[in-house]
């Protein structure tokens, strides 16, 4: 069987075709630029993408297409239309990909899509599911949800098989943004005011989510369904600098400080976004996956963070 994954000289991209050339597999590998490298993989070059994107040269005699390619979120947005900029790259780019991959023969198209089409947060007794109504609450999760509609047109049109896979906070060796944030925090013995929090969270380790999007591409079940993936385990903000601390060689210090002074704090200081995803809960139910597809994740959350720790540690030390 031969892949082609779109995104992947990325965080998910780059283990994604690591783990499929060791299972064997043909793996074209669509990167931006020339300067691009991947072990194993064959590179084609195919720019920016957005509705005029050339696919025909990573797409040849390709049986699936894993789309992780995305505009992601923008710390510090410059666009003076920043949804027309989201939707450039995750709807027209993504629809421009999908419509000739179905000319191209390509037998199923794995997307990867966001938790966040499902809401920002759940309550403490609650968890996403596939039957829930979408909710996007900002432009990256409208512009994913949109391309996931589109999708499924496209499906119905060309008969290629649609699998969309919505995901958590993905984290593993090499994570950046706002969990590689966290890494450094947790190094640094400076005492945390999160004891006070009771949160719940789902996550998914790199290693968990490449054997899912693996799964989702290879069994026939899959075909025409959209899954949540996670690790299985929920793990509140405190247990989870814990954790990390531990596997550093750090041990957390947390301070007991009402999370309402924290939001407040947020406010005063423009970083709500980020306050309210250390104090709000976001469990994912991957119940769907694991009964359609017999699908288990080979790592633990533990495993997960361990690793991840390791790694940042090692890099540490050799910076």
């Amino acid at each position: 069987m031969k892949f082609m994954i779109s995104g992947a000289t990325g965080f998910v991209g780059k283990a994604l075709c690591a783990e499929l050339r060791r299972r064997g597999q043909s793996v074209s590998a669509a990167v931006r630029s020339e300067t691009s490298w991947i072990e194993n993989a064959k590179l084609i070059v195919v720019g920016a993408i957005d509705s005029e994107t050339n696919w025909v040269d990573a797409l040849q005699d390709a049986d699936v297409v894993i789309h992780l390619a995305a505009r992601v979120h923008v710390m510090r947005e410059r666009a003076a239309d920043p949804l027309a900029e989201f939707l450039k790259v995750n709807l027209h780019g993504t629809l421009n990909l999908a419509r000739q991959a179905a000319c191209s023969g390509v037998r199923r198209f794995v997307y990867v899509s966001t938790i966040k089409v499902n809401g920002e947060q759940t309550s403490a007794t609650q968890s996403f599911t596939e039957l829930d109504e979408p909710s996007p609450q900002d432009f990256y999760s409208i512009s994913k949800w949109q391309a996931e509609q589109a999708l499924w047109r496209i499906g119905q049109e060309t008969g290629m098989e649609i699998v969309v896979v919505r995901t958590p906070l993905v984290y593993g060796p090499g994570v950046k943004g706002n969990f590689a944030q966290m890494l450094a925090v947790a190094t640094k013995h400076i005492p945390l005011p999160f004891a006070s929090v009771h949160n719940r969270r789902s996550l998914i380790y790199l290693g968990n989510l490449v054997d899912a999007l693996i799964a989702c591409s290879t069994h026939p079940v899959a075909a025409g369904h959209t899954y949540l993936v996670c690790d299985g385990e929920e793990i509140s903000t405190p247990d989870l600098l814990r954790q990390l601390g531990n596997a550093m060689g750090c041990p957390a210090h947390l301070l007991p400080f009402p999370p309402s002074w924290l939001r407040t704090l947020g406010k005063l200081s423009g970083k709500s976004d980020q306050v309210e995803r250390l104090l709000s809960s976001l469990q994912v139910d991957s119940g769907k996956i694991r009964h359609d597809l017999n699908w288990v994740p080979p790592y633990t959350l533990q495993q997960g963070l361990q690793a991840t720790a390791e790694s940042h540690r090692r890099l540490g030390k050799k910076s």
